[in-house]
């Protein structure tokens, strides 16, 4: 492959998580309202505000780099936000339902993790430190809020866990 072809895939990778990550502005404002644990609620605002700072950062890699990263469609992130949107129609019981926002949120955490560690990588065989320090920066949010929904998942000192809750309402 050469320099210019990874050049163009790390392009396309770019753009297809901006896309993705503007899904993820749209659809968390409805994963909050749905969600009944204050701390998930938290956390969700949390990082509301955080994947907007992530786009902004996307915003500055494509300054950085003099592209746009508009024109993809992350047909991963549709797919991840449908399925959440459905779990968010059901008639589960609160701390159930709940659970089931964990879930989804983890699986669009998990995904974002991936494409993130692979971009940071590609940019470091780029030759581009500073568009990697912007992937690393938003790589170690996404850990974060994948390991702030298992510690609500979980529970703490406070509490048995949303994941226990839902067991007994089962």
């Amino acid at each position: 492959m050469s320099h210019k072809d990874f050049y163009e895939l790390f392009l396309i990778e770019l753009r297809d998580i901006y896309d993705g990550e503007k899904q993820m502005t749209k659809a968390l404002p409805a994963m909050i309202n749905a969600a009944h644990s204050k701390d998930l609620k938290d956390a969700l605002r949390s990082h509301l505000e955080e994947t907007k700072n992530q786009v902004k950062r996307l915003d500055a890699i494509a300054s950085e780099l003099n592209v746009s990263l508009s024109g993809e469609t992350c047909k991963a992130m549709q797919g991840l936000v449908k399925e959440a949107q459905d779990a968010m129609k059901t008639n589960f019981q609160s701390v159930v339902k709940d659970a089931a926002i964990i879930s989804y949120a983890q699986r669009v955490e998990h995904y974002e993790i991936s494409v993130y560690g692979t971009l940071k990588t590609f940019a470091k065989h780029l030759d581009l430190p500073y568009v990697k320090q912007l992937l690393e920066d938003t790589l170690k949010e996404e850990a974060h809020a994948d390991k702030k929904l298992t510690e609500i998942a979980e529970g703490s000192l406070f509490s048995s866990g949303l994941n226990t809750k839902a067991k007994k309402a089962a």
